[in-house]
This record gives C-alpha cells, structure tokens and sequence, in this order.
C-alpha cells in the first residue's frame, strides 16, 4: 500500500483520554471532513463503553469511517485496516470532502505514515519443511542469513522466525532489510500531530475516565459480549478494559481488582503510545492544557494546518 494515498489527510493522534475525539469533532465540523477512526478496538460492534466511541449523535453529526464495522469475533490485521482505511479516504476525497484520521492505535499510524511490507504469500510446502525442524535450528538458520532479525526473535518465536526465512526464500532478500525501506518518514503536506499532556494530569484522566465507564455500563456490557453466539476473537478479548472484565466474571479476580489493573492498563498503554508518537519524527507534538477547551485545541491544530486566520466560530 503506498501511504501517498494519505498525503491530503489530516492526521490527530495522542494517547488515550487526551480528548481527541471530541476535539476531531470540531475540526470536521468546521472545514467539512469526513473521520476515519484509527482505533483497532472501534472496529468491533458490541463494543462501545470500553472503546469510548463516538455517541450515535457525534456520528450523525459528522460521518464517522471504520467504526463498528466488524463483529467481536472477527480478526483484523495492520494489512487490512490499511486498505480499508485507504478506500474510505479515496472515497471521502471523491466526495469533495477533507479527511481527518483520528486515533490512537500506534501500529495503525505507522503503517499510514510509512506503508506497511506485505511480503510474499505464504507457502505451504516450506513452512510445512521449516516446522519439521527444531525451534533452535530455525533460529540458527536465521541467525547465519538476517542476524538483524534473528536478535531481535525469541527462539522459541517459531511462528515469526519462519515467516523470516519464508520471506528470504522467497525474495533473496532479509525481512529485516525490506522492514528498513518502511522505516523511513517521509515528507508530508500537513504534519500529523500527536496531542501531549502534562503526565499527572493524564493519569488523573485514566483513572476517572475508566471510573465513569464503569458507571456506564461497562461490566454489564462485557457481560454481553461474553455471552455472544461465537467465541471472541483473540484482539477483542486483550482489548483494555475487556480483558480484565472477562477474567472477573470467569471467576479469577474480583471486581475491584480487575477495576485496579484497568487503570495500571491504561495508563501503561498510554506510556507506550507516548514512546510511538516521540519515535515517529514526522509527528509534531501539541502541547495541551487541561484548561483548554476542544474548541480551543481544535483552533490551534487549524493554525499549524494552515487554516490561519478563519476561527471556528466563524462558521457556527
């Protein structure tokens, strides 16, 4: 996927509870965008409280893109929200509209930023010789051809080490050598913009946040969600909030524990993200205030976009 596609886009990201959504709203609002949601976990119906998405009256106030448009038990890869994501914005721009992507999935923007290797299809009859071999050999193979790729691997990570050596039968080239290629920023017309907060005051906001969505709901809808007609998928169950919610009503934690590691999660999460957003250098930080409102945010990303000068009230 060539991530030229998303050259036009406008992209807002940050981590979790830094109000982006809202902030998102008034931006689209205000220069007529379409958002295309870049949260792996939004992709699942059922699975509102946990995921913070959009209300139904957000979304019909501005058209909302790859939200609720798989099942619980549905799997989807980094490949596949890509292309999707690629048709919405190709649509959208057809439509004569802006695009805002918005979110916080760290392994969603980069591929976005930088493009994603695919690499070859899979092929039967060599991963069937390769898993006849001992883990130890595996890793020693690919030791002696991509020691880049081999340090990095656990030796007993079999399924990685022989998509490694799959790729290099394949293509006579090491994984980790097509991996540098989509590791490269790239010029951008409009710079993606990751939203930052003092610490204290973002952790205040996990911990109070995941407190008023259990005031919403949440167990009851976790609730539901275990009891669907099929087993959920291995990324709902890891989902934030889910994850120990399941493991509460199986009967292994009590409430106020699961509720606990919620909050240590999130926040945790939050950290990583934060180490994404500083490692991609082609995302500028906006430092925010928890003073600030979405409209006054909103304002300030219009300026650094180059929509200096037309405020948001302007158009209300």
């Amino acid at each position: 996927m060539d991530p030229a596609v998303f050259d036009p886009a406008f992209i807002l990201t940050g981590p979790t509870a830094t109000g982006k959504s809202a902030i998102a709203l008034v931006i689209a609002e205000r220069i007529g965008a379409d958002i295309i949601s870049m949260d792996s976990m939004a992709l699942y119906r059922g699975m509102d409280i946990g995921t913070a998405k959009p209300s139904l009256a957000e979304r019909q106030r501005v058209r909302h893109h790859l939200i609720d448009v798989l099942d619980p038990w549905e799997s989807a890869s980094v490949a596949w929200w890509l292309k999707e994501a690629a048709r919405c914005c190709r649509d959208i721009l057809g439509r004569g509209k802006h695009v805002l992507i918005q979110g916080g999935t760290p392994l969603y923007l980069k591929a976005l930023l930088r493009g994603l290797f695919e690499g070859p299809p899979a092929d039967p009859e060599l991963r069937r010789r390769l898993h006849a071999r001992s883990p130890e050999e595996l890793h020693a193979e690919l030791s002696k051809h991509d020691p880049v790729t081999a340090a990095r691997l656990h030796p007993h990570d079999v399924k990685r080490i022989v998509r490694a050596l799959e790729v290099l039968e394949a293509t006579g080239k090491p994984i980790s050598a097509w991996q540098r290629e989509f590791d490269r920023p790239r010029p951008r017309p409009h710079p993606p913009i990751w939203l930052n907060l003092p610490r204290t005051v973002l952790y205040d906001r996990i911990n109070r946040r995941v407190d008023r969505m259990m005031e919403a709901g949440l167990l009851d809808e976790v609730r539901a969600l275990a009891a669907s007609p099929k087993p959920l998928s291995r990324e709902a169950r890891q989902a934030l909030g889910y994850k120990e919610l399941l493991d509460h009503l199986a009967g292994n934690i009590s409430l106020t524990d699961a509720v606990d590691r919620i909050k240590t999660r999130s926040r945790q999460f939050a950290k990583r993200q934060l180490t994404w957003f500083r490692h991609l250098e082609e995302c500028q930080r906006l430092e925010i205030q928890p003073e600030e409102t979405p409209e006054q945010i909103a304002q300030r990303l219009l300026d650094l976009w180059g929509f200096m000068g037309r405020s948001i009230s302007q158009n209300r």
